[in-house]
């Protein structure tokens, strides 16, 4: 491949986008492909904050959020994210700064700002997913879990973030029904990034 491909599943909790993203990956690979994982809130020290202020209500302010939010992202671009771009990989990234946009942008701060604070330096994606629920639906999918995440699972607030996500229009945006058969889903996840990747070879 001359260059990477950076390729973003997006949507609210309980949509499947970590067994999506983990399927694409080893199925790009069986086929000679080589594809990267990795996800947002990364495992780093921001990440880790992240996490952890997630279970205390009321914790953080939305700019905090947000700042945090950048800081991880920072370090996950230069990282991971650009050096595997630049070794002509794909990348499968399990949320970016879209998630960012449309959770903070449900808490009230400005979607466009937040947009334009991130692709400063975000490398912005060739192909976004966004698998698509009813809030209900994805909270209900998610009950077993263990635990809610105070910050980002309540209902209200999750319609309010779906709305966002749908609102995300153009030609490397893909709206898709995340209650379908969870093969049919990744057969047409697969069958539209390889086409991406086809003229690459």
């Amino acid at each position: 491949m001359k260059k990477g491909l950076l390729i973003v599943l997006e949507g609210i909790d309980g949509t499947g986008k970590s067994t999506q993203a983990a399927s694409l990956v080893r199925r790009l690979r069986r086929r000679g492909f080589p594809a990267v994982a990795s996800r947002e809130p990364t495992r780093g020290r921001h990440g880790r904050e992240i996490r952890r202020k997630a279970r205390q209500a009321g914790s953080l302010t939305p700019r905090e959020e947000l700042d945090l939010f950048l800081l991880d992202r920072r370090e996950h671009v230069e990282r991971t994210i650009r050096p595997a771009l630049s070794e002509g990989k794909i990348v499968i990234l399990d949320r970016y700064y879209l998630s960012t946009i449309a959770y903070q942008g449900a808490k009230g701060l400005d979607p466009e700002a937040i947009r334009k604070a991130n692709e400063r330096f975000a490398p912005r994606p060739d192909l976004v997913f966004i698998l698509d629920l009813p809030a209900e639906r994805g909270l209900g999918r998610i009950e077993g879990r263990g635990r809610r995440d105070l910050l980002f699972e309540r209902a209200g607030y999750l319609k309010r973030v779906r709305r966002i996500f749908l609102s995300f229009k153009g030609p490397r945006m893909v709206h898709l029904d995340a209650g379908r058969k969870r093969r049919d889903l990744g057969d047409e996840i697969l069958s539209r990034v390889l086409k991406k990747a086809g003229p690459l070879l």
